[in-house]
């Protein structure tokens, strides 16, 4: 079943179920629900997910069923709603495995909620798919996850290293774990550490994953929205991107905002550690060089933008739940167009001055 070119997820739900949802849209409690999905009705549950967008009128939901997860989110505050989806596109085509997206219309009770984008969850299914062994997962979910030993609300020592962060997939072990390596990321910079940091952390592909949060411009990903997971072959910590509706000339309440919000080094405790290497700082300035000649282009991602906004086009425009203008949206290739200039200007002047 499609509507607008687009897959139809409808969603059945009791009025008591319906009024509990709605009753404390701040509770992570979920309710039964029916999901028709690609043709085939089954048992769910729902709940609504997101930070501030939990207040707005149209919401994000969380459904289970069977063995998977899908994140229905609104993009409420993004007037392209291509956002995340290009983000984690372009992390895919720099090599850091990101969630998989798909617009689709979604129905309540027989009634229409619109356009969403459907976003596969970071679980076991999503290591499974890409044959990737993860030993352990936790997810960063609040500003605390910076790696630095001072909480960022009262900046006293916390009360657990563990702080900011979400257990999905191990025991406690893994976050004694994760403890330690906060602990040890927050010594001096010296060749014991820096040997330390490449025995425990995927450094290339955490330089990668870098580079694509520097250059979508998500200040809002460095100490919070990854997940962080133990690659086993390796024993070595590697990161996924979450939530990147906030990039590509616009923040994460869709404001237009700056192309130079990041810093070109990055941000949170770890990065300026690792920034502290020589060897590793040339190493970053060689992969930046290398995304500018290729990934990170007009003629590489304006082609992607343009194909997903012509696909939800005329849903978009039909599509009353949103609270941007479909003007708006018919604007937004040029926005992205925009900031991937001046992105490009800015980080290649860094580059330019950057020498040690």
């Amino acid at each position: 079943m499609a509507a607008y070119g687009l897959p139809v997820r409808s969603i059945t739900i009791k009025p008591a179920d319906m009024a509990e949802l709605l009753h404390n849209v701040w509770s992570d409690r979920f309710v039964p629900v029916k999901l028709t999905i690609d043709g085939e009705t089954v048992q769910a549950e729902a709940r609504i997910r997101g930070g501030h967008t939990r207040n707005y009128l149209k919401k994000s939901y969380e459904i289970r069923y069977g063995n998977r997860t899908l994140h229905m989110n609104t993009e409420f505050d993004d007037p392209s709603m291509i956002r995340n989806a290009l983000s984690f596109h372009f992390f895919n085509q720099i090599g850091v495995p990101a969630p998989a997206t798909k617009h689709v219309w979604l129905e309540w009770n027989g009634e229409p909620h619109g356009v969403y984008l459907e976003i596969e969850a970071v679980d076991q299914l999503f290591f499974k798919k890409r044959r990737i062994q993860a030993a352990s997962l936790v997810y960063a979910i609040n500003d605390n996850a910076d790696f630095s030993l001072l909480d960022q609300e009262t900046k006293q020592s916390k009360s657990t290293l563990f702080s900011g962060y979400q257990l999905m997939k191990g025991t406690d072990s893994v976050k004694k774990q994760l403890g330690q390596f906060i602990s040890t990321v927050n010594r001096p910079a010296t060749k014991v550490l820096r040997t330390y940091l490449s025995k425990r952390l995927d450094i290339n592909q955490y330089l990668r994953w870098l580079a694509g949060a520097v250059l979508t411009n998500n200040y809002d990903g460095f100490d919070q929205n990854y997940a962080l997971y133990v690659h086993s072959p390796t024993n070595r910590y590697r990161i996924i991107p979450w939530d990147y509706e906030g990039t590509w000339g616009r923040n994460c309440y869709g404001r237009l905002c700056e192309s130079d919000l990041v810093p070109v080094r990055g941000m949170n405790k770890l990065t300026g550690k690792l920034m502290k290497y020589r060897s590793i700082r040339v190493r970053y300035r060689s992969l930046l060089k290398e995304l500018l000649a290729d990934a990170f282009t007009i003629e590489r991602i304006e082609p992607v933008a343009k194909q997903m906004m012509t696909q939800i086009d005329p849903a978009i425009r039909d599509d009353f739940t949103r609270k941007w203008p479909y003007g708006t949206f018919q604007e937004e290739l040029d926005v992205i167009r925009t900031f991937i200039q001046e992105r490009r200007a800015i980080v290649q002047s860094e580059l330019t001055k950057w020498k040690d």
